[in-house]
């Protein structure tokens, strides 16, 4: 299976309701985990979980793509409460639960998991200050090396899918990629890089990429990060 490829030259949101700044705003990882579920073709009479789900356009995106039922996670009230209106509004059948990603276990096995994780680390030292249009913290930070849902998220695979079950994530590089790879596969998947894109820094890595450089998290000089969209497949 090929690994889809693209570069964008500016950080723009993607055509997705708009968000208020309480709701992670659809950005380039949103867009390219919607294109990669689409391309599985894995989504037509699924049975999916969109976990973190933020403003919850890839839900929304399942539900769009033809799945026969959508549920969808996230600890955030506010996300919780857009992620309703804009599926009534669009007339799509999604169910949305307020609370942790690890929920969905007590609702699965599904047969389409996708995950748009919190995953750029967070420096021990406070002091920067990121704008409010970026969305909450919680959307994005996850732990000194970024792996504080990733990790967890990996272990739970075998609960979360049903057998033959597809999982998609999508994180940076700075999270590790590698590690994501192989956590999956320690835990029974089946992976592979199905798409990744080349990014300008948005709000939250502008500020923080000299840290991550430093830690060694980013390359020297980088004014862009790689996201990529990870495939995991249950046996």
């Amino acid at each position: 299976m090929g690994i889809k490829e693209s570069v964008t030259s500016a950080y723009t949101q993607f055509d997705a309701p708009d968000v208020a700044v309480e709701v992670y705003p659809p950005q380039e990882d949103s867009q390219l985990l919607v294109e990669a579920a689409t391309a599985a073709g894995v989504l037509p009479g699924a049975r999916v979980a969109d976990l973190c789900t933020g403003s919850g356009v890839v839900a929304l995106g399942a539900a769009a793509s033809g799945a026969a039922e959508v549920t969808a996670f996230d600890i955030c009230p506010k996300a919780v409460q857009r992620t309703r209106q804009d599926a009534v509004a669009a007339g799509a059948d999604v169910d949305v639960h307020r609370g942790s990603w690890a929920r969905a276990v007590e609702f699965g096995p599904y047969d389409v998991v996708l995950a748009n994780p919190p995953y750029v680390p967070v420096p021990d030292a406070d002091g920067e200050t990121i704008p409010a249009a970026a969305g909450p913290s919680r959307a994005w930070d996850a732990g000194p090396d970024g792996r504080l849902v990733l990790d967890p998220m990996c272990a739970a695979a075998p609960l979360l899918l049903d057998e033959g079950g597809t999982m998609l994530v999508v994180q940076s590089e700075c999270s590790n990629i590698q590690r994501t790879l192989t956590m999956l596969r320690e835990h029974g998947m089946r992976t592979e890089v199905v798409a990744q894109q080349l990014i300008p820094f948005g709000p939250v890595m502008s500020v923080r990429a000299p840290w991550l450089m430093r830690a060694g998290l980013l390359p020297r000089g980088s004014r862009q990060e790689r996201i990529v969209v990870i495939r995991a497949d249950a046996p």
